[in-house]
């Protein structure tokens, strides 16, 4: 069971981190002038992809093996449920990453903003999908 109880936290650490980037990060970064968005956005969405993607591998590996130790499918729905992170990313956040690289490294970061704040939007996906998965943790846990 410390196994389910690792790939749980892991969730509830994905969790956290991408309700950060929501409601402390990316309010803050819109508050600023077009430069200084332009400026602080790319090392800080590098840095947070690295930490998403990270905890949702670790909680993914730490469910498959609860799945594979107990039996219990409800550990592998949770998995999969966080991986779900990884091509929710892929295929409608990095698009608009490069869009936002694009229009920084082209000098027009006054467009970047309202790519920015669709970004964010599309940010609560993760927490969403995290929420899912922990909700199952806790269901397979329970």
């Amino acid at each position: 069971m410390v196994i389910g109880s690792l790939a749980l936290a892991a969730a509830g650490g994905f969790v956290g981190a991408s309700l950060y980037v929501n409601y402390v990060e990316q309010p803050a970064r819109m508050a600023l002038d077009d430069a200084a968005l332009a400026k602080e956005w790319e090392p800080s969405d590098h840095r947070g992809f690295v930490v998403l993607a990270g905890l949702a591998l670790v909680s993914a590996i730490f469910g498959f093996i609860a799945f594979r130790e107990l039996d219990d499918v409800r550990w592998l729905l949770g998995a999969l449920v966080i991986i779900a992170s990884w091509p929710y990313t892929y295929f409608t956040i990095v698009p608009l990453n490069n869009r936002i690289l694009a229009l920084i490294d082209g000098e027009a970061a006054h467009e970047a903003r309202g790519v920015i704040k669709l970004w964010g939007l599309l940010e609560l996906g993760q927490t969403g999908i995290g929420l899912l998965a922990v909700l199952v943790y806790l269901w397979a846990a329970g």
